[in-house]
């Protein structure tokens, strides 16, 4: 996907945007839009990945706006992983936030091309995988003179590589159903991963209040096994189970628990 240039409206946080992976972008057009001396691209090969297969190539052009190649052009490149952001209240907040990766600074060849082979699609940082997108974005930015708060001179690209994940499941067992305020709730359980996904690591959360997506965290031990406990507040109203496994490549599960709080207020 190519952009013509970076929205005045980031002009004072484009530093910022660009090194969180934040910029968006248009649909794409292979034709530079009036004003533009540049158009940019960017793809990759393959355009999506698997548990077993984790690589592509990053490749791009920079053309005039005449359609002739921009040799001797860097292109800044980015890999960024996306989460959802969570936000039951329905505020005016970015919806995702970003953890970011440097792929390098590729110089255009003769041809206007430009290329980094053999990029890992995957998680760059140590962070919970709580709420991962599962598209991975590779973005591009030239910026003629190097200063981004100068926006009118700056040509944005990207694209997004499908990461295919297998799928894991969370089983449980609960002291009680019918709790109250004050009550401690023990929830304990197992994560199964696919086969040959060794569940060590795996992230649990608790959910126990509407506002918040989780209350209490553990993590499973080596063969699965997790116990959760917590004590019952007069106004938890909402009780599910979350897991975030370590690995980009296996999809989380969601399990909503079957507890009624009694001191809640009836309605």
């Amino acid at each position: 996907m190519l952009r013509k240039s970076l929205p005045t409206r980031l002009a004072a946080t484009a530093a910022l945007l660009l090194a969180a992976g934040a910029l968006s972008a248009p649909a794409a057009s292979a034709d530079a839009a009036p004003g533009d001396a540049y158009v940019l691209t960017v793809t990759t090969n393959p355009t999506s990945t698997n548990y077993q297969e984790r690589h592509v190539d990053v490749t791009g052009t920079v053309t005039k706006a005449d359609g002739t190649p921009a040799p001797n052009i860097p292109v800044t490149l980015q890999e960024v992983v996306q989460f959802t952001t969570w936000n039951p209240w329905g505020d005016p907040i970015d919806p995702n936030y970003y953890e970011p990766r440097d792929l390098g600074k590729p110089v255009t060849d003769a041809n206007g091309k430009f290329t980094i082979p053999d990029v890992d699609i995957d998680r760059s940082g140590g962070s919970s995988l709580l709420n991962v997108q599962h598209d991975v974005h590779i973005t591009a930015l030239y910026d003629e003179d190097g200063d981004l708060n100068t926006p009118q001179d700056g040509y944005f690209a990207e694209t997004t590589v499908a990461a295919k994940t297998r799928s894991s499941s969370v089983s449980y067992s609960v002291n009680k159903k019918k709790v109250k305020a004050s009550d401690i709730l023990t929830v304990q359980g197992k994560v199964a991963l696919p086969k040959g996904v060794e569940p060590q690591g795996t992230e649990v959360f608790l959910q126990t209040y509407w506002e918040q997506e989780s209350h209490v965290k553990v993590t499973a031990e080596d063969d699965g096994f997790f116990v959760l406990s917590v004590r019952v507040s007069s106004y938890d109203d909402t009780f599910t189970l979350r897991t975030a496994p370590t690995d980009l490549y296996v999809a989380g599960a969601v399990q909503k628990l079957p507890i009624t709080n009694t001191s809640l207020p009836r309605k």
